[in-house]
């Protein structure tokens, strides 16, 4: 409604009044953004969990559901349109960034085993991480450090306790691990000389968000 609208409608303090409610929720509304959550991956489909609603099912070229949409999906991810923005999510993975803010915030949800694993990136090249707060460090394999092109032969030799005894590793400072919208530089991390092993995103990540778990689903937003 524009402003003389409102003005020849209603004595002069409503139609003020009413103009400036208006005005507030124009803007409530533009900072709203939408939580998406990928739970489900079908070969033509996907299934995504909207606002902490019930799954829906979207197909490429429907019509957007709550703002969401689906563009295209592969075996590991699925691209969407979220509120006008292209995004790829991977499985159990989630993005939501509040407009006017520079927080970041990204869902995960539990697998079977009731693990957290979440597709994301160290220095640049992709990974697939199991969320381990038990593990002090980002903890990866010799076998993934060389896929990953990480010389951390160059690091510094330590010892680590585990529960299958005492294993050597290699410390060093990774330039950045990201997981969906958040990146974080400069982290700490450890190699370690075991090809079975799954790379561990641990606290020296983890202890820069604020984590909340509520049942399968965790939400991590970054805090500095």
């Amino acid at each position: 409604m524009r402003r003389h609208d409102c003005i020849a409608s209603f004595p002069r303090r409503a139609a003020r009044w009413l103009c400036l409610f208006a005005a507030m929720l124009a803007t409530i509304s533009a900072a709203r953004a939408t939580d998406v959550v990928l739970v489900g991956l079908f070969p033509t489909r996907a299934l995504v969990q909207i606002n902490g609603g019930a799954p829906r099912l979207l197909s490429p070229g429907q019509a957007p559901v709550d703002g969401v949409s689906l563009v295209s999906v592969t075996k590991d991810s699925a691209t969407l349109q979220v509120d006008g923005r292209r995004q790829t999510l991977a499985m159990g993975q989630g993005n939501h960034s509040p407009a006017g803010s520079s927080a970041s915030t990204v869902t995960l949800s539990a697998d079977a085993r009731g693990h957290f694993v979440t597709e994301g990136q160290i220095n640049g090249a992709s990974v697939r991480f199991v969320v381990d707060t038990g593990a002090t460090l980002v903890s990866l394999s010799q076998t993934e450090a060389r896929r990953l092109g990480i010389d951390f032969q160059r690091g510094e030799t330590v010892t680590l306790n585990t529960a299958n005894g005492a294993v050597n590793a290699r410390k060093l400072v990774l330039a950045s691990v990201r997981v969906g919208s958040i990146s974080v530089s400069n982290v700490e991390a450890v190699v370690v000389d075991n090809m079975n092993m799954p790379t561990l995103l641990g606290m020296s990540f983890l202890n820069r968000m604020d984590m909340r778990r509520e049942g399968q689903i965790m939400t991590l937003t970054r805090r500095y």
